[in-house]
């Protein structure tokens, strides 16, 4: 038996808490009405004995102590979900925004998903393609691995995610798999990003292969917590119940965070560092470990999440707490950005924990591993080179050292820079670190073989252009 409860004790916020409540479970979906007949719904975020707090999805404005009804529905929200989700873009609780009609659901899903057993789960191993020479080359995304993109504020974290969405696709058997899909998922996002999103995807064609949900700035910020869950349902319906390869691109994280900090402070939880709750560490974790590989499946999810650091500060709670996570970070630097370079990846930072299991023969080329560890380590190189000029001057460099100085220019130009339309394959990426390893004498090349230098090493001349 339902049982309905009349006023509330509380409002705060978006918050409302309703005492005397029996039976209430955590994430319960709750029907408010209001005095005027006006429907909205919540969800129970706390319970404390016969305390209630509840998050009202469209606000609290107008909600009465004494004349609003609440019922407990008694399951927590779900989203309806079919194989004709994709192409669709939906509002950040999964309901259709794109004029389309409703979605003839197969199966209702609750958005909280289900742990996945670790003894269940299959090791990641197969290449990603991006098309991006940084990444592909030297960040390698696998098929199953969490790898978040590290940005800021005015850097083009926002071009790089559609052109990943344009672009990914899975080469494990030198072909892209017909069972690739996308799930985007934006939070907080203003109205000219969104549509700036929609209309690059339908441009290009791949949006009948992705799923779309929108959250944008001027919307709850409780919704925006429910976002990535539902996308990462819908993504989790896809990989396991359809067989399919998705990639759910997350952005920006930075947002989420944002509105659990919110509500957090709504409820009157002791603060965290600079502020955010406690629990985020365990909150973005409930989200990034949704990604992966089961044994007993074919499908796969793998997760980009995109967060712009405060102030370009790598050590701030999010991009710490998020690096912890996940299997690695591709960071954009600001100073690239300035030079005119995109994507403005900045390498030595960025790096990707299980590239090392997924490239080489069988999956990439056989000189990639060799030829990823000489370019970090010459380009590593090339920052102790510039700290040396900085305090001598660069006319007085030796000219090993000015060598590296042009390697590092050509590398930034040539092998980093790119244009958002263009789509290098692997091995054009493996072939461009190639060519700028030939500005480099063969006796700095202390990471490759004799065998391999002889295969692939090609020397500039001195009148070199």
């Amino acid at each position: 038996m339902s049982i309905e409860y009349l006023g509330v004790r509380e409002v705060a916020g978006s918050l409302i808490v309703l005492e005397g409540v029996r039976d209430a479970s955590y994430e319960e979906m709750v029907d408010i009405q209001l005095a005027n007949g006006e429907r909205r719904r919540g969800r129970v975020i706390e319970i404390r004995e016969d305390v209630a707090v509840i998050q009202v999805f469209e606000g609290t404005t107008g909600i009465s102590n004494s004349n609003t009804r609440t019922r407990f529905q008694g399951k927590a929200l779900e989203i309806p979900l079919s194989k004709e989700i994709l192409g669709r873009t939906m509002d950040g609780l999964g309901r259709p925004i794109d004029g389309l009609g409703p979605i003839f659901p197969q199966v209702h899903w609750d958005v909280n998903g289900n742990p996945i057993n670790p003894i269940s789960r299959k090791y990641p191993r197969d290449f990603i393609q991006t098309g991006i020479s940084a990444i592909d080359g030297l960040t390698t995304l696998i098929r199953g691995q969490k790898l978040p993109v590290f940005s800021g504020n005015g850097l083009p974290h926002d071009a790089l995610a559609v052109q990943i969405v344009k672009q990914a696709q899975i080469r494990s058997h030198g072909n892209g798999d017909q069972r690739f899909a996308v799930v985007f998922a934006a939070m907080g996002v203003k109205n000219d990003v969104a549509q700036y999103f929609r209309k690059s995807f339908e441009e290009s064609g791949v949006l009948d292969n992705v799923v779309m949900f929108m959250n944008l700035a001027n919307d709850p910020v409780v919704e925006r917590i429910v976002t990535p869950r539902c996308a990462l349902t819908a993504a989790e319906y896809l990989a396991f119940e359809h067989n399919m390869h998705v990639l759910v691109v997350l952005t920006d994280m930075t947002s989420y965070c944002e509105a659990i900090r919110e509500i957090s402070s709504s409820k009157g939880e002791i603060p965290s560092r600079k502020g955010y709750p406690g629990y985020t560490y365990s909150d973005l974790a409930s989200l990034y470990e949704r990604a992966g590989m089961l044994k007993d499946r074919e499908g796969s999810i793998t997760q980009i999440p995109i967060l712009t650091m405060p102030n370009d500060d790598i050590t701030h709670p999010i991009p710490d707490l998020t690096g912890y996570i996940t299997e690695g970070q591709v960071v954009l630097d600001r100073s690239l950005h300035q030079k005119g370079i995109y994507p403005p990846i900045i390498v030595l930072p960025s790096l990707s924990r299980l590239m090392k299991d997924g490239i080489g023969e069988g999956y990439t080329r056989e000189d990639h591993p060799d030829v990823v560890n000489q370019l970090f380590a010459s380009y590593a190189k090339v920052q102790e080179v510039k700290a040396l000029a900085a305090v001598i001057g660069e006319d007085e460099l030796s000219p090993t050292d000015k060598l590296y100085m042009e390697f590092g220019k050509a590398f930034e130009e040539q092998f980093v820079a790119q244009t958002q339309e263009e789509n290098r394959v692997i091995e054009d990426t493996l072939d461009i670190g190639w060519d700028l390893l030939g500005i480099l004498p063969r006796g700095e090349l202390d990471r490759l073989t004799e065998e391999r230098l002889d295969r692939h090493h090609k020397p500039k001349t001195k009148d070199r252009d």
